[in-house]
């Protein structure tokens, strides 16, 4: 049997819409320093560092080479990942699967406020050639995204609005949401169109926070905590990366992701075996549809689902009560360390207001945003 991965610390910042006062330096360092004292150890005794970043939010080149100052990982083996933090979280666990490693620490963070040109930014990943000449906008593909989602009777307008109601008031009992509201379906069926049928209140807007997390083998968890919460799965995988050859109405990276965290974690009923779920909601209809591709619902039963309390606090299966990204904010490749944070505090009891009772087993989905098709899944159990 193979040794067992712990999370043994977190540390964390609030979540804002802006942080005039903390560079992405500090934020790190920030989140460093709690994580640290949580776990009881100091950098010199962590073996692996990892890094999580794209390199294009924080206003700064080679951003990542300058978080390893924050992490105290001077003359340390550190990493980069250009990807999301359940990616880092994946290599951070595969290396301590090689028993080479016992401490492992994996960061992420966000402070899209540096950046000016932000949906300039996210075309950069459309085709070079094909899609990028056009001049359209990451939203203009979620309209389309969403108009095919409509189309195919997989959910209903309002059933897309209920998820913004539910993520927003969910993020008015989360401490370090930055975008808790009360706001009503036909709220969001009237705010700001942006690109039909998508409108203002359907976006998660953006934030700056960041996350730092202690892994460690199973053989040192009980010296670093009392409480570890253990990793059972990872998944990942990409769908095609051209507009014009994806499937436009199921997210297959997220199901072949969610499958083969399954696989790990040895779960063989999804719907029967998550006690909570901590998904992509950059977009509210995305919701729905990744919780259907992870199957915790039949194909055109998410919406309903929403629509009837089952996903709300208290409900058969509680997804986002963090607030998600609708109210935590969006965190770009910070935003799987954001979910996978809000799954340690519900499986430790740590969740105050907003704890689920009973929760044993989370399920943690990242997708990198529109219009990529990049996605990751994790596992974990207290």
């Amino acid at each position: 049997m193979r040794e067992k991965v712990a999370i043994a610390g977190i540390g964390y910042t609030a979540f804002t819409s802006v942080s005039p006062g903390s560079s992405y330096r500090e934020l790190t360092y920030e989140a460093a320093v709690k994580a640290y004292d949580e776990a009881g150890i100091e950098p010199k005794d962590v073996d692996s560092f990892i890094c999580t970043s794209e390199d294009f939010l924080e206003g700064y080149s080679i951003s990542d080479e300058y978080c390893n100052d924050q992490l105290g990982a001077v003359l340390k083996p550190a990493q980069t990942i250009p990807g999301d933090f359940i990616h880092s979280l994946a290599v951070g666990m595969m290396h301590v699967l090689t028993e080479r490693f016992d401490i492992v620490v994996v960061q992420a963070l966000s402070k899209a406020s540096n950046m000016k040109t932000i949906p300039e930014m996210i075309n950069f990943a459309l085709d070079p050639v094909l899609n990028r000449p056009l001049d359209i906008t990451a939203y203009m593909v979620a309209g389309l995204e969403m108009n095919r989602f409509l189309a195919e009777e997989r959910a209903t307008r309002k059933q897309c609005a209920a998820v913004v109601v539910k993520n927003k008031a969910n993020a008015l009992l989360n401490p370090v949401a930055a975008y808790g509201a009360r706001v009503s379906i036909d709220h969001v069926l009237d705010s700001e169109p942006i690109a039909e049928p998508v409108c203002l209140l359907d976006v998660a807007p953006y934030a700056d926070g960041a996350v730092v997390m202690v892994l460690c083998s199973e053989k040192l968890a009980p010296s670093l905590s009392d409480r570890p919460v253990w990793i059972n799965g990872v998944g990942w995988s990409s769908d095609s990366p051209t507009l014009e050859s994806r499937e436009w109405t199921d997210a297959v990276a997220v199901r072949l992701a969610g499958d083969m965290a399954y696989k790990m974690a040895g779960i063989a009923c999804p719907a029967k075996d998550v006690d909570l779920a901590e998904v992509n909601d950059e977009i509210s209809f995305k919701e729905l549809q990744h919780l259907e591709a992870l199957r915790l619902f039949d194909p055109g039963q998410a919406g309903k689902a929403t629509e009837d309390g089952r996903t709300s606090p208290g409900g058969t299966l509680p997804v986002n009560v963090s607030g998600g990204g609708l109210g935590v904010g969006h965190l770009f490749e910070c935003s799987g360390a954001q979910k996978v944070l809000e799954l340690v505090l519900q499986l430790r009891g740590e969740a105050g207001e907003r704890q689920v009772s009973d929760a044993s087993v989370g399920l943690a989905q990242a997708w990198r945003g529109i219009p990529s098709t990049s996605a990751a899944v994790a596992i974990l159990s207290n």
